[in-house]
């Protein structure tokens, strides 16, 4: 395995806590969950400037956006209680299939 799709699991793994600490935030009311919510979102960005060094930007990046995408989703269903409808199991669908295509095409160099 390459070393830089550890780095952007990484790095999606820590805008995923991120995005989630934002919500826990309330608004920034609440100061622990807002300070971890930056400190995720620079270590995530960190992950994927490492990222960049051996990937493509426009396959890290939208591998990146949509996993993360997907991660958020499947945590705001799981954890916070959102509804699971069928635009969102398609739509997550979509993005899994954008991600395997965007990998079937390349984009270490």
């Amino acid at each position: 395995m390459n070393i830089s799709y550890l780095f952007l699991a990484l790095g999606i793994i820590f805008e995923a806590i991120a995005t989630t600490m934002l919500k826990l935030s309330q608004g920034f009311t609440k100061l622990l969950p807002a300070g971890l919510m930056v400190l995720c979102y620079g270590v995530s960005f960190l992950m994927l400037s490492l990222t960049l060094r051996k990937v493509e930007v426009s396959v890290a990046y939208a591998i990146w956006s949509g996993v993360g995408t997907a991660l958020i989703a499947m945590i705001g269903i799981l954890w916070f209680k959102e509804p699971l409808t069928a635009i969102k199991i398609g739509s997550i669908a979509l993005i899994i299939m954008g991600v395997i295509g965007l990998n079937l095409g390349g984009g270490v160099h």
